[in-house]
């Protein structure tokens, strides 16, 4: 008797600045998961965020059309992530979503908030770990509050930007200094990242990140050496070994990432063991921190200055391509790409068979009717 495939549909593309990285992951995804045990299905959405049944590089040559279109539900009754416009007007059901939609309206919540609705089992973190671990400046925050090191930084509102200018420069000035880096708050990849030698180039950085993101985080620069580590798991993560990341550009931009073949990821780091140590530590603290859930790389700046670590930022989907950090790492922790794969939906299942042990009612309605509730909450005597 045949063995029944987990269906897992492998969200991709989206309407963000990473949208062609998303490509990237998902095709790298589909090529290693591992058909015996899944039937994976690609759903792609376009730029301008219409979802679709088609292949990644389909998606990337504009082959989406109304004929793949697919339109999300939301409802838990049908067990489907979308619903298509085929004649009989069946959903499409699956057993686990993998969401590889990095940066705005994926990575942040706003997809999963969708698969929470619809009752589907997904990969990666929460509506809340994602929203927090999206926001460098939430982050920040709350790592600060769980005693996570963290660079200065300062808050930049494009609001201010655009009507108190020398006020917010000054504000940098004061805050951070120079050299600094300015990011738009909620994006990932490296884009609209600028780095700031002197005053003078400020402006300029503000709105490039003004241009992606409503809120900027502008960070210290620190002379430091480029150091991730990977989690994995949900109430018991564990954390990969250590890898740095070496750049031949002046700093670790989009080009360095994706593009740049001298960039060169060292696995293990060259870092003496209590250092690697302490990195494994803070990586796990972090990704309890904002609660993450199943997946999350997590990256370091070793100061070579003052020796001092801190933790740069949390990614709740970390690439998936063939360049990206979080599966290379895992890789020479002994868990190879299938099998990270495998555990993520495992770790996805598990996640949610939990969640639906949370009651939804307080009362069913026999109880209601039986005890009614006092003005002050009090049941009456």
């Amino acid at each position: 008797m045949q063995r029944h495939r987990l269906r897992v549909g492998v969200i991709y593309g989206g309407r963000s600045g990473e949208h062609e990285v998303s490509i990237q992951s998902a095709r790298s995804v589909l090529a290693a998961i591992d058909p015996e045990r899944y039937e994976a299905v690609p759903i792609g959405i376009t730029q301008e965020g219409s979802w679709h049944a088609v292949e990644p590089d389909a998606l990337l040559a504009g082959g989406a059309s109304d004929r793949s279109r697919l339109l999300p539900s939301a409802d838990p009754r049908e067990r489907g992530l979308a619903r298509t416009e085929r004649s009989d007007g069946a959903p499409e059901p699956f057993d686990v979503a993998f969401p590889l939609v990095h940066g705005t309206f994926g990575e942040d919540g706003c997809i999963q908030g969708l698969l929470e609705l619809a009752s589907v089992p997904y990969v990666g973190s929460s509506v809340l770990g994602s929203a927090v671990g999206m926001d460098k400046i939430l982050m920040k925050r709350v790592f600060a509050a769980s005693g996570i090191p963290v660079v200065p930084w300062v808050e930049v509102s494009r609001f201010d930007w655009e009507r108190q200018p020398s006020t917010v420069a000054d504000r940098v000035a004061n805050s951070v200094g120079y050299p600094c880096f300015a990011k738009p708050a909620n994006l990932g990849s490296s884009v609209g990242i600028s780095k700031v030698t002197s005053g003078d180039g400020l402006a300029a950085a503000l709105d490039v990140a003004a241009e992606f993101s409503s809120r900027i985080i502008v960070e210290r620069g620190v002379n430091a050496r480029e150091l991730e580590c990977g989690v994995l798991g949900n109430d018991e993560p564990e954390a990969s070994v250590v890898g740095e990341v070496v750049v031949a550009r002046e700093f670790y931009d989009y080009v360095a990432k994706y593009e740049d073949e001298r960039t060169r990821l060292r696995i293990p780091a060259d870092i003496p063991e209590g250092i690697a140590e302490r990195i494994r530590c803070l990586a796990v603290d972090g990704f309890r921190a904002i609660g993450a859930n199943g997946m999350a790389r997590v990256d370091f700046l070793w100061s070579q200055t003052d020796g001092e670590l801190y933790v740069s930022e949390i990614n709740t989907i970390p690439g998936f391509t063939p360049m990206s950090a979080y599966p290379r790492l895992w890789a020479a922790s002994g868990v190879t790409y299938p099998e990270l794969i495998d555990r993520l939906i495992t770790l996805a299942i598990e996640r949610h068979t939990d969640q639906s042990r949370n009651r939804t009612r307080f009362r069913d309605s026999g109880e209601a009717a039986a005890r009614p509730v006092g003005p002050a909450g009090d049941s009456p005597s």
